[in-house]
């Protein structure tokens, strides 16, 4: 039998008799009205802001709600087992916490706080290149808990084999490659204040702890911060970047590599042909593509395309566990969770981050146990119907 992640609620009510009741809602939708009240309003724009008027990001929640569960009843479901099996790890449940960078905006304790919640709570978590903290800092704080690495692939070759190379040394088992940020997409609401954080050298920490990085400097980063920013603008994107430089990646890198921002079951096609080992049907939460596919609409195609060759998992929109459980109906084998643990950071802290992932399990487990599920593995396109209009 495996955790009964549902118990949380319990833990709630009964410290609720003495009066003590959660710091946070339990509601994850909420939390992002309260980090708008409590955060300035470039750090916030930032994190929730989506590209052009938003339409991608309304399309990623209508592509799961327009999706409604249908539960069945009289399934014993009294010993439930959340824990799935993912590119050759086996994970307690079928999320991990998705790359968000330059976190310190939100919160101090930044990358750390958050890699620690996700260890606490047996969860992968997956650092973005573009952390306020090195690698090596973050590795150190999980301990050996489960870690992975997002790789925005550089111009450089130099830097990416050396990001590759201190990635591994430090523990990071999975490369989850982002490919759908060649350029950085049209945001309003970063656009209309002139945020950007990597124009302060936030969010560049493991660019300026690197020494191929550094290499390229005329002057150390202390001494010229400003130069430091620039080459780092000047490398971090590659719109150049096609199909068989995946090679480069594959031969510097000995585990799994999982390829994110897929939305076209042709891409995931060639993803499986290069020999990658999964991608993420994502569209990067609506923040580069206006008017792109919903991503949860997406996915059906993707996973009936690539079958069991390769790991399909899933972001883009997720905010609750029926979330969770309607992307593995619709194919996912697991999934992402982005924005709500970096509202859970910013408002709380490590303890923030831990709440919203037990609230999103919890949820997770009930809906499982609600609709006649024991387990993750049995949950199928059956088990959900999808509204016309």
């Amino acid at each position: 039998m495996g955790r009964h992640w549902a118990d949380f609620q319990y833990e709630i009510y009964l410290h609720g008799m003495s009066g003590a009741v959660p710091r946070l809602p339990t509601d994850l939708t909420r939390l992002e009205a309260l980090t708008e009240q409590r955060l300035g309003p470039g750090p916030v724009g930032y994190v929730a802001g989506a590209a052009g008027e938003g339409s991608t990001m309304r399309a990623n929640r209508a592509a799961l709600d327009r999706r409604r569960i249908v539960p069945r009843l009289l399934r014993d479901v009294r010993d439930r087992d959340l824990s799935v099996e993912v590119l050759g790890r086996r994970l307690p449940a079928p999320v991990a916490l998705a790359p968000v960078g330059v976190l310190s905006i939100l919160h101090p304790d930044a990358e750390p706080a958050a890699a620690r919640a996700a260890a606490a709570q047996g969860v992968p978590y997956i650092l973005s290149s573009a952390s306020s903290t090195p690698m090596e800092q973050v590795a150190e704080a999980m301990g050996d808990a489960e870690r992975w690495f997002q790789l925005y692939w550089a111009k450089d070759r130099d830097v990416t084999r050396s990001f590759l190379q201190r990635a591994r040394a430090a523990g990071f088992g999975v490369l989850v490659v982002t490919l759908d940020t060649p350029l950085l997409g049209w945001r309003p609401r970063d656009l209309d204040r002139g945020y950007l954080p990597f124009l302060h050298g936030v969010g560049t920490a493991n660019y300026f702890s690197d020494p191929a990085f550094r290499a390229g400097l005329a002057k150390p980063v202390h001494e010229d911060p400003d130069a430091a920013v620039m080459h780092f603008v000047g490398m971090f994107a590659d719109p150049g970047k096609t199909w068989p430089d995946l090679a480069f990646l594959r031969e510097n890198w000995d585990g799994p590599i999982v390829l994110k921002g897929v939305l076209h079951p042709d891409d995931a096609r060639l993803a499986a042909d290069a020999g990658m080992d999964g991608v993420v049907v994502s569209n990067h939460g609506g923040r580069q593509v206006a008017g792109a596919v919903g991503a949860a609409d997406a996915l059906p195609r993707i996973a009936a395309a690539v079958g069991d060759r390769i790991s399909v998992l899933f972001d883009s929109g997720v905010r609750t566990g029926d979330d969770v459980f309607k992307a593995l109906a619709l194919g996912a084998r697991a999934v992402l969770l982005g924005r709500p643990y970096a509202y859970g950071l910013a408002l709380d802290g490590q303890a923030g981050v831990e709440h919203v992932v037990r609230c999103l399990l919890a949820e997770f487990d009930l809906t499982l146990a609600l609709s006649g599920h024991a387990r993750p593995g049995t949950v199928s396109p059956a088990d959900i119907l999808e509204e016309s209009g």
